[in-house]
C-alpha cells in the first residue's frame, strides 16, 4: 500500500440527511452523508445513494470500487461546514476509529519524539503532562506497548483511545499549529 495514496477506502458516518444540499458543491442536493475517512481523518461529504440508511459511526466503503451505499465523494469538508449533529457525533465516532485501528494509535505512543526541546510529541496528547511524558518514555524503552490495555496497565493513563480521540478533534478543528494525526 503507497504511503501518498490521497484516497480513503472507508470512512465513518458522522450524519446522513436524506435530503441535504451539499456544502461542498454549490447547487447540489440529495441524499447527504458527512464523515471522517479511516486512514487520513479528512472530513467528507458524501453523495449516498437512494433509497439508503446510514447510522451514525457506522463504517463505509467509500474506494475507488465497491461501494454499495455511496454514490460519490463530493470532497473535503471544512470542520466549520458540519452539521450541528455531525458535530456532537464526531468525540464518539473518532474514539470508535481509534478503537477499531488500535494498533496504528497505540504504535504513536511507542514512537512520538521530542518536537523541540521544552516539548514532546506526547504532550501534544490532552491529559499528557510531563510526569506522563516522562513515565511513558521510560516505560516503552523497556518494553514498546502492545494495546491501549497495556498503556493504560503500564503508566496509569486513563481512556488512551479518549485523549487520542479529542486531539483528533482539535486538529480537524485547527485548533492546533502542529499535527500528530491529521493529514494535512
Amino acid at each position: 500500500m503507497p504511503a501518498d495514496k490521497k484516497y480513503e477506502e472507508f470512512a465513518y458516518v458522522l450524519d446522513f440527511s436524506p435530503r441535504g444540499k451539499s456544502a461542498v458543491i454549490k447547487g447540489r442536493e440529495g441524499p447527504m452523508v458527512q464523515a471522517v475517512g479511516e486512514e487520513r481523518l479528512t472530513l467528507l461529504e458524501l453523495l449516498a445513494a437512494e433509497e439508503q440508511s446510514f447510522e451514525t459511526g457506522e463504517k463505509v466503503k467509500i474506494g475507488k470500487e465497491g461501494r454499495e451505499k455511496v454514490m460519490s465523494v463530493l470532497g473535503r469538508l471544512p470542520y466549520e461546514e458540519l452539521t450541528p449533529e455531525a458535530r456532537a457525533s464526531l468525540p464518539i465516532v473518532l474514539e470508535v476509529l481509534v478503537r477499531t485501528n488500535e494498533q496504528k494509535y497505540v504504535s504513536y505512543f511507542n514512537d512520538l519524539q521530542p518536537l523541540t526541546p521544552r516539548l514532546h510529541g506526547l504532550e501534544l496528547i490532552p491529559g499528557i503532562g510531563k510526569t506522563f511524558m516522562r513515565e511513558i518514555v521510560e516505560t516503552r524503552e523497556k518494553q514498546p506497548f502492545t494495546s491501549f490495555d497495556d498503556l493504560q496497565r503500564r503508566v496509569g493513563l486513563r481512556e488512551p483511545a479518549k485523549m487520542v480521540a479529542k486531539r483528533i478533534e482539535e486538529e480537524l478543528a485547527g485548533d492546533s499549529r502542529i499535527s500528530l494525526f491529521v493529514k494535512k
